[in-house]
């Protein structure tokens, strides 16, 4: 791993508030923003990292966690998002606790046109399947968020989201 990485400092940060809690399975769809958490947690021996074909596949695989006591969390991009509705219907009527951390584009800085119609729809998306959302906007508010995030999905049995704007993350220059 590249310790010059532009994510390590905060994904060494977020890695360990989640490990702390117990969360031992990270589910992901490969994405620049956590490709550094993802690293981490394939290289340390209390977690694993599974690799998703589509994004609704993780919120199946995290409630399955919870089923069996374990915990899980969903990594994605925001246009990902679109793809869980249906999946995310099923966590809330089934009152699955499910942990997503979400890497935004189409806000900040964002220059693909492509990108703005589903980073629009994230917020309303989650909103409307009972997901509570935890932005980051700054390095200052990831801790904070994270262990929010982490509190909602573990005591409080809430849906949660930890959502990384590209203010965050830096826009993509493409």
């Amino acid at each position: 791993m590249n310790p010059d990485h532009p994510n390590a400092e905060w994904s060494a940060v977020m890695f360990d508030i989640l490990r702390d809690a117990g969360i031992g399975l990270f589910t992901h769809v490969p994405d620049h923003g956590n490709d550094f958490l993802i690293a981490l947690a394939m290289e340390h021996n209390d977690t694993r990292t599974l690799l998703l074909t589509s994004e609704e596949e993780g919120v199946a695989i995290c409630a399955g966690a919870d089923l069996v006591g374990k915990r899980a969390i969903l990594c994605m991009q925001s246009s990902g998002v679109g793809n869980c509705p249906n999946y995310l219907s099923l966590a809330k009527g089934a009152n699955f606790p499910i942990l997503m951390m979400i890497t935004m584009r189409g806000d900040y800085g964002e220059q693909n046109p492509w990108q703005y119609p589903m980073g629009e729809a994230v917020d309303s998306i989650l909103e409307t399947m009972g997901v509570l959302n935890f932005k980051v906007e700054r390095r200052d508010e990831l801790e904070k968020a994270t262990l929010a995030a982490v509190d909602a999905s573990g005591k409080g049995q809430k849906p949660a989201a930890i959502v990384l704007s590209q203010k965050f993350l830096g826009a993509k220059g493409f």
